[in-house]
C-alpha cells in the first residue's frame, strides 16, 4: 500500500487575527489562507484596515490575538524575511542613491533571486536607461516603478501588496497585472489591497472584504479579463 502524501501547507495561514488601535478595534477576528498560485483581493473603504492588516502581516506591525503561520511555520522574523515581499505606500528609497544603487542596497538586505540583473528587472519595469539618476530626480510613477523592480528581484514567494497601482499610469497598472500572473504562474501568491473597483490582478482571485460585517471567510471573485496584447509571457523569472 502506498503511503499518502500531505499536501504542502498554505504559504499563509491566519488564525484569529485581530488588532486594536487605542483599545478601538481595527479589524478581527479573520481567519483566511493562501496558497501557491493564488491572489487575495482585499478590499475596504479608507480606514478599514487593509494597510494595518498588510503591515501586521509583514511583521512591522503586531496583532493583538491570533496566529500567524508561513509555509507551515510560526511567522518569526526569520520566517517573515525568507517568504515575505512587502511593498508599501512609501518607495523606501534613499534619495541621494542612483535608482540601480537603491537595488544594490535593497537586494542585499532581502536578497535576490537567482539569475536575475538589475538592468534587467529596471527593463521590465520600463526604467532601462534610468541607471544613474538620483531617486529624488525620478517622478512619483518611475518611484513606484522602481519599488517594482525591487519586488521582481526578491526571492520570497509571498508578496503583500498595499495599493500597488497608486501613481501608476495605464501601462503601469497593466505592469503590475502582469507581475502579478507570472509570479503565481511560478508558485507564488499575493494578497493585493486596493478600493479601485477597476483595478484588480486578471488572475482568478478569492475577496477578502473589511469593515463592517467583516466575514473570516473569503469569497469568490472572477477575474477581469486581461489584454491578449499586453500578456506577461514575454515577462518571466529566469529557470
Amino acid at each position: 500500500m502506498s503511503a499518502t502524501v500531505s499536501p504542502p501547507p498554505p504559504l499563509l495561514a491566519v488564525r484569529g487575527l485581530r488588532f486594536a488601535r487605542n483599545e478601538l478595534p481595527v479589524f478581527g477576528p479573520l481567519s483566511f489562507s493562501v496558497e501557491a498560485g493564488e491572489a487575495l483581493l482585499v478590499r475596504g473603504d479608507n480606514g478599514a484596515g487593509k494597510t494595518t492588516l498588510l503591515r501586521v502581516l509583514a511583521g512591522l506591525l503586531r496583532g493583538d490575538a491570533g496566529e500567524i503561520a508561513l509555509r507551515g511555520q510560526p511567522a518569526t522574523a526569520a520566517v517573515r524575511a525568507a517568504t515575505v515581499a512587502y511593498l508599501g505606500h512609501l518607495p523606501a528609497l534613499k534619495a541621494d542613491l542612483s535608482a540601480l544603487e537603491n537595488l544594490q542596497f535593497l537586494c542585499g538586505l532581502h536578497g535576490r533571486r537567482s539569475g536575475m540583473s538589475l538592468e534587467r528587472a529596471m527593463a521590465t519595469v520600463g526604467l532601462a536607461g534610468y541607471e544613474d539618476a538620483l531617486a529624488r530626480q525620478l517622478s512619483a510613477g518611475q518611484k513606484k516603478r522602481l519599488s517594482l523592480a525591487r519586488l521582481w528581484l526578491a526571492p520570497a514567494p509571498l508578496w503583500l501588496l498595499d495599493e500597488p497601482y497608486a501613481n501608476l499610469d495605464l501601462d503601469g497598472i497593466e505592469l503590475v497585472n502582469r507581475m502579478v500572473q507570472a509570479h503565481l504562474r511560478e508558485g507564488g501568491a499575493a494578497l493585493v489591497t486596493t478600493h479601485g473597483a477597476y483595478a484588480a490582478p486578471p488572475v482568478r482571485t478569492r475577496m477578502l472584504v473589511l469593515g463592517e460585517g467583516e466575514s473570516e471567510s473569503t469569497r469568490a471573485a472572477d477575474p477581469p479579463q486581461a489584454s491578449p496584447s499586453r500578456a506577461m509571457d514575454g515577462i518571466g523569472h529566469p529557470r
